[in-house]
């Protein structure tokens, strides 16, 4: 078990992708890639990870916070929760100490000017 430490949220305005670090093992970054455009509605978030560990694991579950509503589409893994500003998916994959792991797009609807708040990765044998 990954002794809590308290998260810190590392945000840059003038980026367009954040570097996010959470309360486990994980560091993450965050970009989200396609707006809301004539014919699609909905926004496509990349999440990126890297498992700063001397362990393993076999699965990974993450929750994404945002600074406003949305509605869940699609994430690349099994779907968990979602509820006003967060979303929160499972994927089930071998991971090594020190990997780096791309999670794909996670897909959702919401008003225009949407932005990641924090992105926390939690990891079991």
């Amino acid at each position: 078990m990954v002794k809590y430490e308290k998260p810190t949220v590392l945000l840059n305005e003038e980026l367009s992708e954040g570097v996010y670090t959470d309360s486990g093992c994980f560091t993450t970054s965050v970009n989200i890639h396609q707006v809301p455009q004539s014919g699609r509605g909905d926004y496509r978030i990349q999440i990126n990870a890297t498992h700063s560990a001397d362990h393993t694991c076999s699965w990974q579950e993450v929750t994404v916070y945002f600074n406003q509503e949305v509605e869940y589409v699609d994430a690349p893994g099994v779907f968990v929760a979602a509820g006003g500003n967060y979303v929160v998916f499972r994927r089930d994959s071998h991971c090594n100490g020190h990997d780096n792991i791309g999670f794909g797009d996670l897909v959702v609807r919401s008003e225009q000017g949407l932005k990641v708040d924090r992105v926390v990765v939690r990891d079991a044998g």
